[in-house]
């Protein structure tokens, strides 16, 4: 049975590190709940974060029950039908169009739910387009022009701006971007009470320079001193701190390549999506990725129906057997919250190892939870 385990050691570092970043700046520091939404690990989280942010009345509803502090909100267009919930357990709502305040801000200001704005500034740093918000034509936030058609503000129903145009990247990027942000929006500021510089923050990666990001919070609170500042990183909360337990399955001749096929019990389809997605290839403890590093070669893929369901190919000092563990570096973030049952597929265990060594089962998941999606 594979299953995904959680370091807490190395999340407790994480978080020490980002509770660092927030002293330094005064910054107030969320976890995003898109990357990372293991309940288990909340009480530790909520020592060191102010709280979370959500994209979905679900999600929003999880940090809300789940985690001490502000839940916070952010939908490219809200249900009207959900609505009244979501105002019920928010504290901030962020509207992505004039006409989503138009909508809905009275109504999140009489619930006492403070009211923001995503704005466009219009600076592509992602590398990737898909994650990119500020490519043309997109459907993520406010540009200039169109705030100024709407007349929005002078209605005085938004409390603050926020914008989220990074994707893995360093200050440098956030740099560039709060720069665009400040010529594109800077007189409007006055009017508002805090700025969310969104997320996508890589603070606990290694080569990350915090005290950069701090300096730079603080040279922005310095030059509008009234407003409070936000980030909500999701990805940085748990990097590195998780593994994927994976086994061999069954191992085949080589092909007209080389590379033998290795078949194991996890799917990039169904258990970690990114990897199709992005894409990119996982690092696995003890392996090289690509050909002709080490002297055994794999290409692994998962036990489903889907030709693509190819995770990467790595190399080995040693030969693979069937029946040999695996472990898939990185794979707290994203690869939990997005996994899902195609094909049947089983959904792997959720375990913590925790600081003194033991490790955990928090959730077994069976049949009942694929069967329970269909109808």
């Amino acid at each position: 049975m594979p299953r995904y385990i959680i370091d807490e050691s190395r999340l407790r570092a994480n978080l020490e590190c980002i509770k660092r970043v927030s002293d330094a700046c005064g910054a107030r520091i969320l976890l995003a709940q898109k990357a990372f939404s293991c309940a288990a690990t909340y009480p530790l989280c909520a020592k060191y974060l102010a709280g979370t942010t959500a994209s979905s009345l679900f999600e929003a509803r999880h940090g809300h029950d789940n985690f001490p502090g502000e839940t916070h909100i952010f939908s490219p267009a809200y249900d009207p039908e959900e609505i009244e919930s979501i105002l019920s357990i928010v504290d901030h709502i962020v509207f992505n169009s004039p006409r989503q305040v138009e909508l809905y801000a009275a109504l999140a200001r009489s619930r006492g739910v403070s009211t923001g704005l995503r704005v466009n500034p219009g600076v592509s740093v992602a590398a990737t387009p898909a994650y990119d918000p500020c490519r043309p034509s997109s459907r993520l936030g406010a540009t200039r022009a169109v705030l100024d058609a709407s007349g929005i503000l002078d209605a005085k129903e938004i409390d603050g701006l926020h914008f989220h145009c990074l994707c893995e990247q360093g200050v440098e990027e956030l740099a560039l971007v709060l720069k665009g942000f400040e010529a594109k929006f800077g007189d409007l500021l006055p009017r508002v009470k805090w700025v969310n510089f969104g997320g996508g923050h890589h603070i606990t990666r290694a080569d990350y320079d915090t005290g950069a990001l701090a300096r730079l919070v603080n040279a922005f609170r310095a030059r509008h001193p009234h407003l409070k500042v936000y980030l909500e990183p999701g990805e940085a909360i748990a990097l590195d701190a998780g593994l994927l337990e994976a086994r061999v399955l069954e191992i085949q001749p080589p092909g007209g390549d080389g590379v033998a096929n290795a078949i194991l019990d996890v799917s990039a389809a169904c258990h970690m999506p990114d990897v199709l997605e992005m894409p990119y290839t996982p690092r696995i403890s003890g392996a090289a990725i690509g050909v002709r590093q080490n002297a055994f070669c794999y290409r692994f893929g998962g036990p489903t129906c889907l030709a693509g369901d190819e995770i990467g190919v790595y190399s080995f000092p040693s030969r693979l057997r069937e029946g040999d563990t695996l472990y898939f570096e990185d794979m707290a973030i994203y690869s939990m919250v997005k996994n899902n049952t195609f094909n049947g597929v089983n959904l792997p265990d959720i375990a913590i190892r925790r600081e003194d060594g033991r490790i955990e089962t928090l959730k077994r998941f069976g049949y009942d939870d694929f069967a329970s999606r269909l109808a």
